[in-house]
């Protein structure tokens, strides 16, 4: 494959997006529809990414720094003069050793890598005299596109955009989906000789593709899934092109023997690992990583977390930039937020939450407490109510309990503070100081019982309240 860079065309405002923001910066499936297409690009084996920009354009600049580094640079086009216009404002940015330049749309995130392939290997076997290769596809309602004209022995003679085309060339249900691959000097020579004669007065890059079939030196590439190359324009558009990429998720995961039911989502960059079962409503984003064997239950939502082996997430928690150990158990309606670690075989249970804390291995916490910046030793556990007193106004403290310790329910542990190996904080404890091993620690007021008192005290509230 000669070397290739690709110019992805990505200036336009989006007006029909109705926002502020940049449309190729919209997001579907945890990534903005642009990224969409720079993953397919370099999947396919292009070697940078030349991506033109207009408005929103520092925005634009900032998202591929972040995730594609130096890989991707940006071209200014800040007259909107049309797609021949936006590549010339490419070319000063395709470095000299660039042999091939592959021209793709920035708002077309469902395009597949294979078929960015097939356009990049399109000059193999062909005469070294080919100038010019672009996709093409066919579709039930061509309206609005630009339509394939070919001659009488099926050679691409050019491409009529929908608003200059007569009535039988309206007809042709032959589309160009924009998508082009170029050798660098035709592509130089070829834009210095458009001109804006057409209905929109702008320079269209499909004269350029003119001027290769002039030579009969342009070839088409049909693809068979038009539905894979079609761009976004408004809200609902990008609605219907997210349930497209989540359901290719989906049949990609089960194809690798991944059990995802109906309604679950997984975005773009989560990994989930045969054997692994997603349930419905489960939401998995950014980095998340779920291991074979774990089990994802109903309308959980995981962010950047690890699930080892054999875990289980039962239904509605939520868990963010965290791991969740083998053969761990958190939920039903846990929340275990950002830095916790929760151990092998450990349980985090009904309404729990965890922030910045260890839970190690088979400890458990089942029902209703919070634990922040805690580390909880293996085996140890905390009991209904508890709850990590981590902040005093203006810093965070750490709570420690030892491996095999007891914490009764309704405890609150003061931090900083370390409750020993085995020690036992009786219920409704409030824990001030360190507890030593194998201590009792109890902190309560002693109970008083006074025989008859309750039918008096309901006698003088009654009369209280008037009833």
């Amino acid at each position: 494959m000669p070397r290739t860079t690709a110019i992805v065309l990505a200036a336009g405002q989006g007006t029909r997006m109705k926002s502020k923001r940049a449309k190729v910066l919209h997001e579907l499936c945890g990534r903005p529809m642009l990224h969409h297409v720079l993953d397919a690009a370099l999947a396919a084996g292009v070697d940078d990414l030349v991506v033109v920009v207009g408005h929103g354009g520092d925005a634009v600049a900032a998202s591929l720094t972040a995730r594609y580094g130096a890989k991707a640079r940006t071209a200014l086009q800040d007259k909107q003069l049309g797609t021949g216009h936006a590549v010339s404002c490419a070319m000063s940015s395709v470095g000299d050793q660039a042999e091939v330049a592959m021209i793709l749309c920035g708002d077309t995130p469902l395009v597949r890598s294979e078929d960015v392939a097939k356009l990049a290997r399109a000059f193999d076997g062909q005469p070294a005299d080919a100038e010019l290769a672009l996709l093409t596809c066919r579709v039930p309602d061509p309206t609005g596109y630009g339509r394939i004209l070919r001659d009488a022995a099926g050679r691409v003679v050019a491409i009529r955009e929908h608003k200059d085309a007569t009535e039988a060339e309206r007809a042709i249900d032959e589309i160009n989906p924009a998508m082009y691959l170029v050798k660098v000097p035709f592509l130089r020579t070829a834009l210095t000789r458009l001109s804006p004669n057409n209905a929109q007065g702008e320079l269209y890059f499909t004269d350029v593709v003119a001027q290769a079939a002039e030579r009969g030196a342009a070839i088409a590439v049909p693809v068979s899934d038009a539905g894979s190359l079609v761009g976004i324009n408004d809200r609902i558009q990008l609605e219907a092109a997210e349930q497209a990429l989540y359901a290719r998720t989906a049949e990609d995961l089960r194809r690798r023997g991944v059990t995802v039911r109906g309604s679950a989502r997984v975005d773009a960059g989560v990994v989930v690992e045969p054997d692994a079962i997603l349930e419905h409503g489960v939401v998995l984003r950014g980095s998340t990583i779920v291991k074979s064997g774990a089990h994802i239950d109903v309308g959980s939502v995981l962010t950047d977390t690890v699930v080892e082996e054999d875990a289980r997430v039962l239904p509605y928690s939520v868990s963010s930039r965290s791991r969740i150990g083998r053969g761990a158990q958190v939920g039903p309606f846990s929340h275990v937020r950002p830095d916790s670690d929760i151990g092998e075989q450990a349980h985090i249970g009904n309404f729990v939450e965890t922030k910045k804390t260890v839970v190690r291995k088979g400890a458990k916490a089942n029902h209703l407490a919070y634990l922040g910046d805690g580390d909880i030793g293996e085996g140890a556990n905390v009991g209904a109510g508890t709850i990590f007193c981590n902040y005093d106004g203006f810093r965070k403290h750490k709570t420690e309990i030892g491996p095999g310790a007891f914490i009764g329910s309704d405890s609150q542990l003061v931090a900083p503070i370390k409750i020993g190996a085995g020690a036992y904080v009786a219920t409704g404890t409030t824990v001030t100081k360190d507890v030593p091993d194998d201590a009792l620690a109890i902190a309560r007021q002693k109970q008083e019982n006074k025989e008859g008192y309750a039918s008096r005290l309901r006698a003088r509230l009654k009369a209280g309240s008037g009833k």
